[in-house]
């Protein structure tokens, strides 16, 4: 068994080339080793800012031999009389075997002859010469260079190839015109510590022989000693460092060879804002900031740097960069003095400067529909603060237009909330005007306050309608207005809140007030704006309780049957209670109580679609003729379901429900299935009839919690 390992050598690379060209790699490099027969036992993926690198361990020597059969050309075409034609001599010689041992077979679409001929397998070597200039070339991502007099695409120039078969360099070239680079054993160190090149004796000897040249090639094995030494040095200094693990994985893909160096900074900056501070470092700088406790904002004046210099010389590195800090800080300091020498509310007319799309108008023009969309929402929440919900609608994107914001785009919404305050605006305008933004992405915290929560959702749906209005939809992976992300914040909001909201109704309600003003630029009818975005809301839905709530596909068509627009409204009309209901269904199928009713309830409901009875019809002796009853189980189905009908006083006792159904299940089965069961589908039509109101009326109780005809055995 043979060890492989390729290096490409590089300048620096963009530090999200490091994982995405890594990434790249696990998919495609296991698969074609597979399928060229020569199965690996181990791969493993290393990366540095100059280098990405792959070690292959466990290879087969050569590939196997192989029996290969070709289907050649028709029986007809290749024998005549019993003797071969030219069609067959042909194929006998371009398929290397001898012409008597050509075989004939049936096969669908007639008799064929066919060649059986070994296929000597390729040496290990010839088969990666073929494969491994095609893994470096067909590498892909953003802003890819071509340098010197060739062709040759990549991040950042390769300026050294190893590739060495166990001890033996494995002959490649990448061409690029003049500057084609050729592979040997030959790496290099880390470009402080340990510059200029070194050999590598065997393949196996990478890892060890890179950090003996100060390279830490295994980028988790880098992180981690990252995450630790700044979480050391912050310990000194009695704070705790803020390690994001954005900005974690960034600087681990920025050096070699890291060093954590404590830096300061004056204290008196300390009087920004920390969200301020904190983005000063970790955007521009790629800090980590250090807090007075883990569990409050309250910053020291001391920040780390990773460095990838000399560690002799980290005093210095400290002092450069405390420099810098300071001179960022100090024009945040000018920006935020600026902002609070007047009231945010003034910021308000330099809005209208700001385009949000060039056919719906300036930011301006949105917060208008913003307070539009928030009272229509208010008015569906009896304990909503209208006023104050006006208020942080008006101002939520006024510091959008502050120098702070326009510095750092980030900052939206903190800085608002920030300047609310020093304005004199009420605490809950000031939170509402930072919540509205939340979740800024996935995994974020959701808003707290009702104010903040119903003007988050009041701006979403405006960009919701106005964008679709102009018939822009998201289409596969092009959302360039994260449609879907503020569609999934939408519904996330109302779940996590329970919010009495009525989706469908504020669907309709502000798709048309957004036609009557913007008739002249829609792309769609209203009538298609609104089917669109329920559609767009129901797949959202579906998306969330599969994914984020774990619900099984099957129980989730349960609750929302795309097909039946009856249960399509009821799930806007009330998103919390189709989640709800899903998560249920999840409950019953784990503890068992849905396989005892599953089968019984799902066949009838199924049965029941035979008939005409409507689905809202739950009054049994409505529909239902005792008189026309033949066997004794339709009685019993009868009485069981005026007991069931009784029983439920309102639609959403689901739990009283669920135990109504076990109870007449028994009945159901012998109904089917009993000594004194009975034809449904009878002869006679008014039997018939009867019978499937029997069904159909068992079938509408239970589509207050679901549609069991879409349950599937066994999920």
């Amino acid at each position: 068994m043979a060890t492989f390992l390729l290096e490409v050598g590089t300048e620096e690379l963009p530090a999200d080339f490091v994982d995405t060209g890594l990434a790249q790699w696990r998919s495609r490099i296991p698969a074609e080793l597979e399928a060229a027969n020569l199965p690996p036992t181990s791969i493993e993926y290393y990366g540095t800012p100059r280098r990405l690198a792959v070690l292959i361990k466990g290879l087969p020597e050569r590939q196997p031999d192989q029996v290969e059969e070709v289907k050649g050309p028709p029986a007809q075409a290749a024998f005549k009389d019993g003797k071969p034609t030219k069609a067959a001599e042909g194929f006998a010689q371009k398929q290397g075997v001898d012409l008597s041992s050509l075989e004939i077979r049936s096969t669908e679409k007639g008799d064929f002859v066919f060649a059986r001929k070994q296929v000597i397998g390729r040496s290990l070597a010839e088969v990666l010469q073929s494969l491994v200039p095609e893994w470096v070339t067909g590498l892909e991502g953003r802003r890819f260079m071509r340098w010197a007099d060739g062709e040759l695409r990549f991040p950042r120039p390769i300026r050294w190839l190893v590739a060495l078969l166990d001890d033996q360099v494995l002959p490649l070239e990448l061409v690029n015109a003049s500057q084609s680079v050729v592979s040997d054993r030959y790496s290099i160190g880390h470009r402080v510590l340990h510059p200029g090149s070194f050999a590598i004796a065997h393949a196996d000897d990478y890892v060890s022989t890179l950090r003996a040249a100060f390279v830490e090639v295994d980028p988790d094995q880098r992180q981690a000693r990252i995450e630790v030494a700044a979480k050391a040095a912050a310990k000194e200094i009695g704070g705790v460092a803020v390690i994001s693990p954005g900005l974690l994985r960034e600087v681990t893909n920025l050096v070699e060879w890291s060093t954590a160096v404590v830096g300061k900074f004056d204290p008196e900056f300390l009087e920004l804002p920390p969200e301020v501070i904190t983005t000063e470092m970790e955007s521009h700088q790629r800090y980590f900031p250090i807090q007075k406790q883990a569990d409050s904002p309250e910053l020291l004046p001391y920040f780390i740097t990773i460095s990838n210099g000399d560690p002799a010389k980290s005093a210095l590195i400290a002092e450069g960069n405390g420099r810098v800090i300071r001179a960022r800080l100090s024009d945040g300091k000018f920006f935020y003095d600026a902002d609070r020498a007047q009231p945010l509310e003034s910021y308000l007319d330099k809005l209208e400067t700001v385009t949000f799309q060039a056919d719906l108008g300036s930011v301006r023009a949105k917060v208008d529909r913003i307070q539009q969309v928030a009272a229509q929402i208010t008015a569906q929440i009896p304990a909503a603060d209208t006023a104050t919900i006006q208020r942080a609608a008006l101002l939520c994107k006024a510091d959008l237009v502050t120098q702070m914001v326009g510095e750092f785009p980030e900052l939206q919404g903190i800085m608002g909330e920030k300047y609310a305050i020093t304005s004199g605006e009420p605490k809950a305008v000031a939170i509402a005007i930072a919540e509205h933004y939340l979740p800024r992405g996935a995994g974020d915290r959701l808003p707290v306050t009702l104010v903040g929560q119903v003007v988050g959702i009041a701006d979403r749906l405006d960009t919701l309608i106005s964008i679709f209005g102009l018939g822009m939809l998201p289409t596969g992976s092009s959302d360039p207005f994260a449609l879907r992300r503020a569609a999934n914040a939408i519904v996330s909001i109302i779940w996590a809140n329970q919010l009495p909201l009525n989706l469908y109704a504020l669907i309709e309600q502000t798709t048309t007030d957004f036609a009557q003003q913007f008739a002249s630029v829609m792309k769609l009818s209203l009538a298609e704006l609104q089917q669109h975005l329920r559609d767009f809301f129901l797949t959202r839905i579906r998306t969330l309780l599969l994914e984020d709530e774990n619900v099984d596909y099957d129980l989730v068509n349960a609750v929302l049957d795309e097909g039946d627009s009856e249960y399509t409204q009821r799930a806007l009309e009330d998103v919390c209670d189709v989640r709800d209901r899903a998560l249920y269904l999840q409950s019953l199928r784990q503890d068992g109580t849905l396989e005892k009713i599953y089968e019984t309830i799902n066949r009838a409901s199924r049965l029941a679609k035979q008939g005409q009875l409507g689905t809202d019809q739950l009054e049994p002796a409505a529909v239902i003729q005792p008189s026309l009853f033949q066997k004794p189980s339709e009685q019993a189905f009868f009485d069981a379901l005026q007991q069931l009908h009784s029983e439920m006083k309102g639609e959403k006792e689901y739990q009283k429900l669920v135990k109504a159904l076990e109870e007449i299940t028994p009945t159901v089965s012998r109904f089917f299935d009993g000594a004194d069961s009975v034809m449904v589908m009878d002869e006679d039509l008014k039997v018939r009839e009867n019978r499937l109101n029997l069904l159909g009326v068992l079938r509408n109780h239970t589509r207050l919690l679901a549609d069991f005809s879409a349950v599937v055995k066994g999920e």
